[in-house]
This record gives C-alpha cells, sequence and structure tokens, in this order.
C-alpha cells in the first residue's frame, strides 16, 4: 500500500446518531447498552466497509449461470470466515502507559485489511500501542474503529499513524479529568 494520509470518519447516519444516544444514556441497562454496542459496532462496520475492492466471479445460481461481485481476496470482518486477532494491553499504574500482554494475530497479516476496534478513544495511547504491535508484525492495511473519541485521542493516534482511517459513532468536546 502506498505512503496515504488517513482520514477522520464521525459517522452522521441517523441509526449510529440515535442508537449511540440511547447507549450514552444513563438510563440506559447494562444489558440494552451491549444491544445498542453491537448494533453500533455493525453498522459502524457495514459503512467502514464500503470501499472494498470487489472482483467479478461467475457462479452457478438455480435458474443459470451468472457473474456475480464478490469481494476480492481473503473474507473480512462482517463475514464469517474473517480472521480474527487479539491484542491485550493494560494501563501501568504507575506509568499510565499503555502494556502489551498478549498478541495473537492471523499469520498472513501483512495479506489482511485490518480493522483495529476499541470502545473509546480517549489519550489514544492503548489505540497507538494496538497499532504498533500488529504493524510491527507486518499488519500495514489498517483502520480504526471506536465507538466514542475524544479529540485528543483523535489527534494522538492521527499523528502517531498519519496512514490509517479512523471511524467514530460519536466525538465528544474534550476528555476530562479522569
Amino acid at each position: 500500500m502506498a505512503n496515504r494520509e488517513g482520514k477522520v470518519y464521525v459517522f452522521d447516519h441517523p441509526l449510529i446518531q440515535h442508537k449511540t444516544a440511547l447507549m450514552r444514556d444513563v438510563n440506559t441497562s447494562v444489558k440494552e447498552f451491549r444491544e445498542l454496542a453491537t448494533e453500533v459496532a455493525m453498522l459502524m462496520g457495514f459503512e467502514a466497509t464500503r470501499d472494498l475492492p470487489l472482483e467479478e466471479v461467475d457462479i452457478e445460481t438455480p435458474m443459470c449461470k451468472t457473474t456475480v461481485k464478490m469481494l476480492e481476496g481473503e473474507d473480512i470482518a462482517l463475514v464469517p470466515n474473517a480472521k480474527v486477532g487479539h491484542v491485550g494491553l493494560y494501563r501501568d499504574p504507575d506509568t499510565h502507559l499503555p502494556v502489551e500482554y498478549y498478541c495473537k494475530l492471523p499469520t498472513d497479516i501483512e495479506k489482511r485489511k485490518i480493522f483495529a476496534v476499541d470502545p473509546m478513544l480517549a489519550t489514544g495511547g492503548s489505540a497507538i500501542a494496538a497499532i504498533d504491535s500488529i504493524k510491527s508484525r507486518g499488519g500495514h492495511d489498517i483502520a480504526f474503529l471506536c465507538l466514542i473519541a475524544a479529540p485528543e485521542g483523535i489527534d494522538a493516534l492521527h499523528k502517531a499513524h498519519p496512514d490509517i482511517d479512523i471511524y467514530i459513532a460519536a466525538k465528544d468536546e474534550r476528555l476530562n479529568e479522569n
């Protein structure tokens, strides 16, 4: 992939905005929160995969042979046989910096479109560390998706990894004291 400037997308789709608002409401139960988070993540994934390359493939339907469009290359997110990797991080209580304790990624990561997901992008430290980990293992075609983001985290992640696209369901005004 050629060096390119990543973009930041804050979704304005009405369903994403509505479900994110419900999810953030203090009166929303834990069960409802989880259901809404799953729905928002699915909608975000649908939008974030909009530009995936397609290829024409000949198939046989029950009625006839035809040419259809299918995803080019390997299966990805929202596809049942997508490969999933995990990067485990925790925040050091003294330094407040992320520490990697686990990483298991597909062996052919350099061939794949990677969607790194995290519920929240606050300071950006964990997201930067996770993407550092993915890149150090050969991943390069990476997008980052989160439900909620603060401007400080967006700026830090974009500065550390200017080549990745960042997809956000809701952008807060700023970080609070916590």
